[in-house]
């Protein structure tokens, strides 16, 4: 090998030890692309071998070494817009800074058609890069149902996200002063878990003429949370309700089936097939008397049902399910509404404002039938209701409802299992803050 050709083959050998160990700079990129460009040699070296060298990567990069330097992570400001009545994808881009070339593009996304269709109250937020170019679009329309549309080459690829949130188990208790509502108001409750402790109980208390000073209520439910932050309040486990010196326990059980119910320990539902009363919001007006003088008529005459007095529009439930046998008006009645419940049982529905079903219909217990009103012979918005045993009047209030079915034998031991582990929690938590009350 002659002389020249021998240098420049160890120069290139430097060169690529020197790249192997630093990376490549300027300076061993130029100097790499020269000894290739340039390199005299033949193909073949007259009467010599090539030279071989087997370099061990591993071996030239240490923890020492720099790595090659990474770009920088891009910088995203992010805007926020709120979807109000009006509002369509182009207006909330224009608030946002963008065009109608950044509406279709993102209207291109697999998921694009989500965005046809906003309600007021969802989310908008915009991630945009330093010149404005609209990076990432989050579509929000719940905290836990997004869809994310992230720009690459371009187009926008979108992802539909559905959040999970964190579910724990919370404790409240309250002894009552004046009201369910104020309790639960002092106790931190929502208004949400009020109202369904109030509807469990609602078949054995009368939560209007049986509420008692004293009375005390304890209960097990799940709170959602979302980043830290409490989402909603879910169900109610294990409550327990002491009305006027005797205890109510309820314990919420999904069947094999996938139905969800209320239960004593026992395994008795807590949910009759009757309501007690077919309204939330109401005073007793008059009672059931059979030797009451009639308002109007100023005659001794029996009044079968109880009145129930309540705004005009207030809804009316079915009590129980069954067939709307009559649904229409009558001088006297007003707007009225019978059904049937099964063989035994009728209820009767009176002065309302306007019906919600009509003759022939099936309904469901809790199903809006009405509301109320003053029509027929009224002096005022008020609910005639009664109800009937075997055709014969029973007063409303203090009638024994008959119950609903209790758990299935195919049930009983595994709800009885649950039933016992939520019971015991819920002991565990009042006993728990019984001491703290104490110390």
């Amino acid at each position: 090998m002659r002389h020249w050709q021998h240098c420049f083959y160890l120069l290139r050998l430097l060169v690529t030890k020197l790249i192997t160990r630093r990376g490549l700079t300027s300076v061993g990129v130029l100097a790499f692309v020269l000894a290739v460009a340039f390199d005299p040699r033949p193909e073949s070296l007259s009467g010599d071998q090539p030279i071989r060298e087997t370099l061990n990567l591993d071996n030239h990069f240490t923890p020492k070494d720099e790595p090659p330097a990474q770009a920088a992570d891009i910088y995203i400001n992010w805007k926020e817009q709120i979807v109000a009545s009006g509002d369509n994808l182009s207006t909330l881009f224009y608030r946002a800074g963008l065009n109608d070339l950044d509406v279709y593009r993102i209207s291109q996304a697999k998921d694009g058609k989500s965005l046809l269709n906003l309600f007021p109250g969802e989310v908008l937020r915009f991630g945009l890069d330093s010149t404005g170019k609209l990076l990432e679009m989050r579509y929000e329309k719940t905290t836990l149902n997004i869809y994310s549309f992230t720009i690459d080459k371009d187009q926008y690829q979108s992802k539909h996200i559905i959040r999970e949130p964190e579910v724990i188990k919370s404790y409240r208790e309250a002894i009552i002063d004046e009201s369910l509502y104020l309790a639960g108001k002092k106790a931190n409750m929502p208004d949400k878990t009020v109202m369904e402790l109030a509807n469990i109980f609602g078949w054995d208390i009368d939560f209007v003429f049986d509420i008692r000073k004293g009375d005390s209520f304890a209960l097990l439910f799940e709170e959602r949370y979302i980043d830290g932050k409490r989402l909603d309040t879910g169900n109610i486990l294990a409550a327990s309700f002491t009305n006027r010196g005797k205890t109510y326990k309820a314990v919420r059980y999904k069947n094999s089936q996938g139905q969800t119910s209320y239960y004593t320990p026992e395994g008795l539902s807590m949910r009759k097939a009757f309501l007690r009363t077919p309204l939330d919001i109401f005073r007793i007006s008059s009672g059931f008397n059979l030797r009451r003088k009639h308002p109007i008529h100023k005659k001794i005459k029996a009044h079968r049902g109880v009145d129930y007095a309540a705004p005009t529009g207030t809804p009316v439930y079915a009590s129980g399910d069954g067939l709307v046998t009559e649904a229409g008006y009558t001088r006297a009645n007003g707007n009225y509404v019978f059904i049937q419940h099964g063989q035994t049982y009728t209820t009767k529905y009176i002065h309302l404002h306007n019906k919600k079903v009509r003759t022939g219909q099936m309904i469901k217990q809790r199903q809006v039938i009405g509301t109320v009103g003053s029509t027929g012979y009224a002096t005022g918005p008020h609910l005639h209701y009664e109800f009937l045993v075997n055709g014969v009047h029973r007063n409303p209030r203090t009638v024994s409802l008959p119950k609903a079915n209790p758990i299935s034998d195919s049930e009983k031991t595994r709800f009885t299992k649950m039933a016992i582990a939520l019971l015991e929690q819920l002991n565990e938590n009042r006993q728990a803050t019984q001491l703290a009350i104490n110390r």
